[in-house]
């Protein structure tokens, strides 16, 4: 099992470089980061934490292809992921365009993980009914396979429509970069999953391991190997018994939490979270 950080990254925080460096140097397999363009202030959507206020970090969050580019300027072999990316959000041909290039000039090391968004507001300033926010990350992502796989690539969905086009550069990865669905365990989401995804990327690890049967049922159903999946849980506290427990139960990989702060609190958690995990974690 591999160990991995996460980070809200933002104009208050640790670099995104300073941070991917020494997660890098302490033999971290990944960092993720999450994104949200924007907060509106009406915040009538009640925050995902269960918290009376959405913490401060939210608001101030940097555009997580932006930041990861910088993060792989520094670092040669740390993998670079979304944690998550709000496709229903996003144009579908310029977010290709972003993850190919951050793949292609980091050396193969996109994990894109992506979510279908919990902030009303947010998707609808995006033009996002928030009913349709399922749909729309279906077709965006298969969209998006579409331009990264081939050479003339065109799209005729209902939300999504382009004529043939080239677009390059495609990912380094071939066919395309790991696409993890962020979630919550449902036949919705694992349908998903089985359809056009890599892996599942939940929250914390919470009943994961009783949801695994209902997951490998879907991609099996779909005519894929559920052994190949990719099981990343993200925003975790690392305690060894606990990562002991993922690993026997074939988790691939745990992303630690770390506080969005400034450079001096995030080293320390990043060597306290190196000092647990040291028997997991290759320099």
């Amino acid at each position: 099992m591999k160990i991995g950080v996460t980070m809200f990254a933002t104009d208050q925080a640790i670099a995104p470089a300073e941070l991917a460096r020494a997660a890098e140097e302490r033999g971290f397999h990944s960092l993720y980061l999450p994104e949200h363009t924007h907060i509106p202030t009406s915040r009538r959507t009640p925050p995902p934490t269960g918290d009376a206020e959405l913490a401060e970090e939210y608001r101030r969050t940097l555009d997580p292809f932006v930041a990861l580019g910088a993060a792989a300027a520094v670092t040669t072999r740390l993998r670079l992921g979304t944690g998550v990316c709000l496709v229903a959000q996003r144009d579908p041909i310029v977010t290709a365009k972003a993850a190919a290039t951050l793949d292609h000039v980091s050396g193969g090391r996109l994990v894109l993980g992506i979510g279908y968004g919990w902030n009303r507001e947010e998707m609808r300033n995006h033009g996002v009914e928030p009913r349709l926010r399922r749909a729309l990350v279906r077709e965006k992502t298969l969209a998006m396979q579409r331009l990264w796989r081939e050479d003339e690539a065109a799209f005729s969905g209902e939300h999504v429509r382009f004529d043939a086009s080239w677009s390059w550069p495609k990912p380094k990865q071939r066919p395309r970069p790991p696409v993890l669905l962020g979630g919550a365990a449902g036949p919705t989401l694992f349908a998903h999953i089985a359809e056009y995804g890599d892996g599942w990327m939940p929250i914390g690890g919470g009943g994961v391991s009783a949801a695994l049967p209902a997951l490998h049922r879907a991609v099996e159903a779909a005519g894929r190997d559920p052994s190949q999946l990719m099981l990343v849980l993200l925003g975790t506290i690392p305690e060894p018994r606990k990562l002991d427990y993922y690993a026997s139960a074939g988790v691939t990989e745990v992303a630690l939490r770390l506080p969005s702060a400034p450079a001096g609190v995030v080293l320390r958690v990043l060597d306290e979270h190196a000092r647990l995990c040291e028997r997991y974690l290759k320099p």
